[in-house]
């Protein structure tokens, strides 16, 4: 077995988590997926800034977990859930790092979405 390889954000790739302002509602095929005023923005490095919801404002109830894993070395592994209504297109659509590692550890117990595979991910004011 080989070890997995553990970076820590700093100047050259740098993460930063913050409480999101707004109220972060998202939804595919009619449905409200989820509904929060306590997302986290994560940014990292120079790729898109992510919104991560808390798990409990998540209609989990349409989202089934599936066997697809990947590997983040700044955020650890991380497990996908697709959204059976929005068909192929929503397939592994919801990731999630349910043991991150201790720099990223406030998006433990959080979703994020894939824009392109769901309807929408707005930004609302509170």
């Amino acid at each position: 077995m080989t070890s997995k390889i553990v970076k820590i954000p700093g100047p050259d790739h740098p993460i930063s988590i913050k409480a999101s302002p707004s109220r972060i509602v998202i939804t595919l095929g009619g449905h409200v997926i989820a509904d929060t005023r306590k997302a986290l923005t994560l940014q990292e490095a120079n790729y898109p800034a992510v919104q991560y919801v808390p798990r409990e404002d998540v209609d989990m109830a349409l989202l089934q977990r599936t066997e697809h894993a990947t590997y983040c070395p700044y955020k650890g592994d991380c497990s996908y859930y697709s959204i059976p209504a929005g068909g192929e297109r929503s397939i592994n659509a919801v990731w999630s790092y349910e043991a991150p590692y201790a720099a990223v550890d406030a998006i433990r117990n959080h979703l994020a979405f894939y824009p392109d595979r769901v309807d929408a991910i707005e930004e609302r004011q509170v």
